[in-house]
């Protein structure tokens, strides 16, 4: 018998550290995709896929809170439930989610059945969504969002389960910042390019056509209604031709 418990604690060490590897190697994927040029959208798919996998997720959901209208707003999920995918947004303090992104704590709920502020009963009932995990996506203290993470039979999260979801959606709110950092930079840049480009084409058509500036403006403006292109189209166009009779 003796025996037969070591062998048994053995087993028990090794599932643990498999299951311990798996769940790096989620964390390891996520963080992965900082320096990753995708885009946003598959960003939070890839996220969603990875950590249904490793989480063994029935469903699997990513939800950020919108600065509109302040309400969390499904963003990602690996589900093909179309209940699920429509499923109308949350109130920041409404239901579990919105619990989680209020209290900036993780939730865990053993029977969704038995819930009593679990909102879509009627979702979980229809998908056989039996126990719920759910934690904040946290940056730097602000809650941008929630990650929710479904089984289709009745489960008692552990802590090290807890740890690695919360470890997910830290890298996933990482994530998630620096490419709507990324996003702003990029079209701070594009409107500093665009204005540049017009000017310079404001100055040409001034020298040239000795107009002034704001008719020079308009010219440029209605030439971007009439042609359906944007101003700085128009803007590269004039300059093109100006270097072209440089030639």
């Amino acid at each position: 018998m003796p025996h037969a418990k070591k062998v048994t604690k053995v087993a028990v060490n090794k599932n643990k550290k498999a299951s311990y590897e798996k769940h790096l190697e989620a964390i390891s994927k996520v963080a992965s995709t900082i320096t990753s040029d995708l885009y946003l959208n598959d960003i939070l798919k890839l996220i969603v896929t990875v950590t249904a996998e490793v989480m063994d997720s029935k469903i699997c959901s990513l939800m950020l809170i919108d600065d509109k209208t302040g309400e969390l707003v499904l963003k990602a999920t690996q589900s093909m439930s179309e209940a699920y995918n429509k499923k109308p947004n949350l109130r920041v303090g409404e239901g579990i989610a919105g619990k989680v992104a209020r209290t900036n704590k993780p939730i865990a709920i053993y029977n969704l059945d038995e819930e009593t502020e679990y909102i879509s009963k009627n979702i979980a009932i229809k998908e056989g969504l039996k126990s719920l995990l759910s934690v904040p996506l946290s940056f730097k203290g602000k809650v941008i969002g929630v990650l929710n993470s479904y089984t289709s039979h009745t489960h008692k999260f552990s802590r090290e389960e807890i740890s690695v979801l919360t470890a997910v959606a830290n890298q996933a709110a990482i994530v998630i910042e620096n490419g709507a950092l990324m996003l702003k930079t990029k079209t701070v840049m594009e409107e500093l390019e665009t204005r540049k480009a017009v000017e310079r084409a404001k100055g040409i058509l001034m020298r040239e056509q000795s107009m002034p500036e704001d008719e020079a403006f308009r010219k440029i403006q209605k030439q971007s209604m009439d042609l359906r292109k944007s101003m700085r189209e128009i803007a590269e166009a004039i300059i093109l031709m100006e270097n072209m009779r440089k030639k």
